[in-house]
C-alpha cells in the first residue's frame, strides 16, 4: 500500500453540523483519509482540550446507515470528554464518504459486494478465538438481543463482559444520554486500552 494514499487531511468546517451540541471540553477537526480500497472516507476527530502526552484512541462507527453527525459522533465526543482521542467516521457509501454502491441507498438494499463473505463463513464459528477484551452492551427490549447473547456465549476468557440495559431498545442506545452506560465504557477502555 502506498503510504501517501493513507495521508490524513484536515477539512475546514465553518459551522457545526451535528445533531448534538459541541462540547466545550473537546476540540474537533474534520478529517479525510483513503481506505485500503481507495475510497475517500470523512470523519470527525475529537480530542480532550488541553491534553498532554499520549492518550488511548477509539474509532467509533455508528449503526447501519447512520452518519457521523448522529450516534457515532455523540459517542466519540462524550468519550473524548472522558480522556480519549476518538474518531467517528462515515463508512464507504454513506454521508460525506465516497464510493459507489450497486444499491440506491441503505433503505433500497444492501451494497452487494460487502455481504458475499457471509454466505460461506459463519461469523460465530471462531468467536472463541478472540483474545482481546470485549464489552457487549445491548438493550433489553432490542429485537436482536438473542443474537448478542448467543455471540457472547461463544466468547472465552475473563476479559469479556455482557451488559444489558433494562427497558432499552436498540435505538434508545443511539442518543439517550440518561441510559447509555458511558461510565462503564470509560472504565472498560481505561482498563484494556
Amino acid at each position: 500500500m502506498n503510504r501517501l494514499n493513507m495521508e490524513t487531511k484536515y477539512i475546514n468546517t465553518p459551522e457545526w453540523d451535528k445533531t448534538f451540541a459541541l462540547s466545550d471540553k473537546v476540540s474537533h477537526k474534520k478529517v479525510s483519509f483513503t481506505n485500503r480500497y481507495g475510497i475517500r472516507l470523512v470523519g470527525d476527530l475529537y480530542m480532550p482540550k488541553n491534553h498532554v502526552g499520549k492518550l488511548p484512541t477509539i474509532t467509533v462507527c455508528g449503526p447501519y446507515g447512520a452518519v457521523k453527525e448522529q450516534a457515532s459522533g455523540l459517542y466519540a465526543q462524550t468519550l473524548a470528554e472522558r480522556g480519549f482521542i476518538t474518531l467517528a467516521f462515515d463508512p464507504s457509501f454513506c454521508g460525506e464518504s465516497g464510493g459507489q454502491p450497486r444499491s440506491v441507498n441503505s433503505n433500497g438494499g444492501w451494497e452487494k459486494i460487502a455481504d458475499l463473505p457471509f454466505l460461506t463463513f459463519s461469523l460465530l464459528d471462531h468467536a472463541d478465538e478472540i483474545r482481546s477484551a470485549v464489552l457487549v452492551v445491548h438493550g433489553e427490549k432490542a429485537y436482536s438481543l438473542p443474537a448478542s447473547q448467543e455471540a457472547f456465549g461463544k466468547l472465552k476468557g475473563d476479559n469479556k463482559e455482557l451488559m444489558i440495559i433494562p427497558g432499552a431498545s436498540h435505538t434508545d442506545l443511539y442518543d439517550r444520554m440518561d441510559i447509555i452506560p458511558f461510565d462503564k465504557f470509560e472504565a472498560f477502555f481505561k482498563k484494556y486500552l
